[in-house]
């Protein structure tokens, strides 16, 4: 008996002392399984409704407005607003109880992902084919792309000022596009003897998008003559609209549920749509906040943030700014300020998830795990912690409680073994503002790929977590 004491109060001392992750799903009774099953299913139509951040940010709105949010410049007194920026970057937001120079809960992910862009002078024919010039986005591994059944989706500017909205690739019985690849009998020495990132250069990303000829067989280029025929006859579209065009070539086909259990959920984009969606449900479901509340939804994260509609850019503040008026507050330059510097904020945006395959390039005891919930990332950076945000001690500790008092599944990471590589995020660029910040998402396998991997436990904890991170008592 003495013995069975002692392992029992052996066991609470080591229970109470040590830090032990626990699977989401061991977790969770049947109620809470169905609502994550039910989610994953939202999730699911999520991404393959918004293939690039103009459909995402469309989707975004689209719910918003279910919601009851008002564009942020329509009159009234509304206190859920929203407001969009050239059709990539939208922010919501739902004014508090608390006045705004006291700061706000933000919460900011990228709708941004990797894919290939069409050049602005795409179009050519070789060898009786008609292809299209890629110039691929973000960090892929090129030989990802290539033998897979790609979709068009895009935005083309006529001449006379009329705008056309392309989706080719993914309703039933359309047709897909290619990237061809080289036969192993003959790749030996143009592709097997190489290193990874040369096996296919950027230069070959061609999409393959014809093979019959123009009908008069007087014409020159009859393959490239044919394309543009048909553009021109179904969309109006000429060679020289290309030039004012946004046209993305992404994986096509729906998300999709992965496992003989269904527990994971397959698709493009889910770096870092899955964040996108997670703040988006959170942010539906508040009511009544004591602070303000903002879902920050950005563009360009892939390529470093840069440009009008990335986290660099001046609409956070602007949108901010409008609040006071919306709130009917005293603006000024020291208002604004004192509003960001108070604030506390979430970079959203997924982990790697160790791979058993690849688990040589993850320190384990610090590496992200599917099924594990929510991912909570001090900092990110390359090598010693460059160009990252490290969030501060008080942060995290304040952080850890609204998550025990939440019932949220969470645990800590960082991306893979020091000097092993690494990422960034947008916190750097909420942290110049003043306000606290820390990274977190979902844990997700083959990141970067065109069909991404997650855990619909994870999924569930992440809505859980951002919804509590909106509405928990402020640190004291």
């Amino acid at each position: 008996m003495a013995g069975n004491r002692d392992k029992k109060e052996l066991k609470a001392i080591k229970d109470k002392l040590f830090l032990k992750p626990g699977l989401v799903w061991d977790s969770l009774n049947e109620k809470e399984k169905k609502e994550a099953f039910d989610l994953g299913e939202r999730y699911k139509r999520f991404l393959t409704d918004s293939k690039t951040e103009r459909e995402a940010v469309k989707e975004i709105v689209s719910f918003a407005e279910s919601r009851g949010f008002k564009t942020l410049d329509k009159p009234g007194r509304h206190r859920k607003v929203y407001a969009v920026y050239k059709r990539k970057m939208v922010a919501l937001a739902i004014l508090g109880k608390e006045p705004l120079r006291k700061g706000l809960r933000i919460i900011s992910a990228h709708v941004d992902c990797p894919r290939l862009d069409l050049k602005q002078n795409p179009l050519y024919e070789d060898l009786d084919m008609a292809f299209l010039k890629t110039h691929y986005y973000g960090g892929i591994k090129k030989y990802q792309w290539v033998a897979r059944p790609l979709a068009v989706h895009g935005k083309v500017i006529l001449v006379d000022g009329r705008e056309v909205d392309l989706v080719i690739g993914e309703n039933p019985g359309d047709p897909v596009f290619i990237v061809n690849d080289l036969l192993p009998h003959l790749s030996h020495k143009v592709q097997a003897d190489k290193k990874m990132g040369e096996v296919v250069i950027g230069e070959k990303l061609n999409v393959l998008v014809g093979a019959l000829p123009y009908p008069n067989r007087d014409a020159d280029e009859r393959f490239k003559f044919a394309v543009l025929d048909y553009l021109n006859k179904t969309y109006g579209i000429t060679e020289s609209d290309l030039v004012s065009a946004e046209i993305e070539v992404v994986p096509a086909g729906p998300a999709v549920d992965v496992g003989l259990d269904r527990s994971l959920v397959g698709g493009y984009g889910q770096d870092d749509r899955a964040s996108a969606f997670s703040a988006l449900s959170a942010m539906g479901d508040l009511q009544n906040p004591e602070t303000t509340c903002v879902a920050l939804f950005v563009d360009k994260e892939e390529v470093g943030s840069e440009g009008p509609t990335g986290a660099k850019s001046r609409f956070f503040e602007n949108f901010v700014m409008k609040l006071f008026a919306k709130a009917n507050e005293t603006l000024n330059v020291g208002a604004l300020e004192e509003a960001l510097l108070n604030s506390m904020a979430v970079s959203a945006d997924v982990s790697a998830a160790m791979d058993p395959n690849w688990a040589e390039v993850h320190e384990k005891r610090n590496a992200a795990r599917l099924g594990y919930g929510v991912s909570l990332i001090k900092f990110t950076g390359v090598a010693g912690k460059v160009a990252s945000n490290d969030a501060n001690a008080e942060y995290l500790g304040w952080m850890r409680k609204v998550f025990a008092d939440s019932g949220v599944m969470w645990h800590s990471c960082e991306l893979g073994k020091v000097d092993e590589g690494g990422g960034g995020t947008i916190a750097k660029f909420l942290a110049e503002h003043g306000m606290e910040v820390v990274d977190m998402g979902i844990p997700v396998l083959s990141m970067h790929s065109p069909f991404e991997i997650s855990h619909k436990g994870d999924q569930y904890m992440a809505y859980k977590a951002f919804k509590a991170f909106f509405t928990a008592k402020a640190p004291s």
